[in-house]
């Protein structure tokens, strides 16, 4: 549910640990992350570039007797959650500091509507430091804010390089034929060409 509300592709289960690439995707995909977590960036992946997924309902036997699980509750599920928040500031940087900005912002008028009340009752301004606090949450909103629109078009642009490199590698024999494609014929002696 959190990966379907944060990045809007309904996976049954990211985190199956069986999967199958494409050429394309194995080419184009720049794993950064080496653990666990690396399941939740190739998701990721392919919903930011509108890859075509399929998932394929497998029955997991039950561990045998005696085994243990090499997972770490605790310490895996917050890697993922710290991957989940890089991935949407790398991937949604308007909606990651745009949250931020909000904080801000809400913090800022939180301080700032008590001085307001007694400047306009008294005239004066008898809580200098909070006041000044109140302004510098309003400015760091507003930066918050400005980074989100400026990384945002960064992180499009990025988008639509990745999409292009992505259909630019050709695809590979098995998947022209898994798609139905007439593959061409190959002269007696020569390998045939990929189209």
């Amino acid at each position: 549910r959190l990966y379907k509300g944060l990045f809007g592709t309904d996976f049954t289960d990211i985190f199956s640990g069986y999967r199958v690439f494409s050429r394309r995707f194995v080419k184009s995909f720049p794993a950064v992350s080496g653990g666990f977590e690396i399941e939740t960036e190739m998701s990721v992946h392919a919903s930011q570039l509108k890859l075509p997924v399929s998932e394929m309902a497998l029955d997991y036997g039950r561990r045998p007797e005696g085994s243990s699980s090499k997972l770490s509750t605790f310490r895996d599920g917050a890697r993922i959650l710290w991957m989940f928040a890089m991935l949407v500031k790398e991937t949604q940087p308007l909606r990651f500091f745009g949250t931020f900005a909000l904080f801000f912002l809400a913090a800022s008028i939180g301080l700032m509507i008590p001085v307001l009340v007694e400047f306009a009752e008294t005239g004066l301004v008898p809580r200098m430091p909070t006041w000044v606090l109140s302004i510098g949450m309003l400015l760091l909103a507003m930066l918050s804010m400005m980074t989100g629109f400026i990384l945002d078009s960064v992180s499009r642009g990025r988008a639509e390089q990745k999409r292009i490199f992505y259909l630019s590698i050709s695809s590979g024999r098995a998947e022209r034929q898994a798609a139905g494609q007439a593959l061409p014929k190959s002269e007696p002696g020569k390998a045939p060409r990929a189209a």
